[in-house]
């Protein structure tokens, strides 16, 4: 059992700001949520979104982005300290020190607190990243670089307060860690032996292993202008 650094703090987003010229509702800012936090099967409580169908539900309820990505995007682009590179700049409600996308696997299944979490997918970065660091790039830098960090679904809700651990308790799919998915995803995005095993990962969000499936049936890579850029 993998044991993880204490989580003094979760955040969630109070109001919701406008983002884009089309001045879409978004939940991306976040701050400390008082405590003890409340884990339900959507999400944290007091956590607005503003996007319900690209944002939240269960199969998103947390995301979860590594402090360890920080220092480096701030040596790529000394820019990037001043654009609020500090947890929760990413919109995340989790921050940890010392695991990555390396570390995690699909599925991992975790207690923290009385709830229980599991692993669904990694992060899919939107337009809504540029608009937030003020650079037209950064969705698709997030993406290429594999720092996107990840979400959880919730097995069952609890409560969890400050100093509480996130304790891997399983792991079903140990060759499955998430920079591997991203970099099918992103880089070898046509390696055929790999998206079937991808589509057959039922501990995989749905809509993951359909994009699969779909890249096996048409042998094309969908097209992630909208989902980088913005309409």
């Amino acid at each position: 059992m993998t044991t993880f650094p204490k989580i003094e703090t979760m955040f969630a987003a109070k109001a919701l700001v406008s983002l884009g010229p089309r001045d879409a509702p978004s939940g991306i800012v976040k701050s400390a949520a008082p405590a003890p936090w409340r884990i339900l099967r959507d999400g944290l409580a007091g956590d607005l979104q503003g996007d319900l169908r690209h944002h939240g539900g269960p199969e998103k309820a947390l995301h979860h982005y590594p402090r360890d990505h920080y220092d480096v995007w701030a040596k790529e682009g000394p820019e990037l300290v001043e654009a609020l590179c500090a947890p929760p700049a990413f919109g995340e409600n989790i921050s940890t020190l010392g695991v990555t996308e390396r570390d995690i696997c699909v599925g991992d299944v975790f207690a923290f607190g009385s709830a229980l979490l599991q692993v669904s997918q990694g992060r899919q970065p939107c337009w809504k990243l540029n608009a937030r660091f003020a650079r037209p790039d950064m969705a698709r830098r997030v993406q290429t670089s594999g720092r996107t960090g990840w979400y959880y679904r919730v097995l069952r809700e609890g409560v969890a307060e400050p100093g509480d651990r996130l304790e891997r308790l399983e792991r079903p799919l140990p060759d499955w860690p998430l920079s591997r998915l991203n970099e099918l995803l992103y880089l070898r995005m046509l390696d055929r032996d790999a998206l079937a095993q991808m589509a057959q990962l039922r501990e995989l969000t749905p809509s993951w292993r359909e994009l699969a499936a779909r890249r096996l049936a048409h042998g094309v890579v969908e097209d992630w202008s909208t989902r980088l850029v913005g309409a």
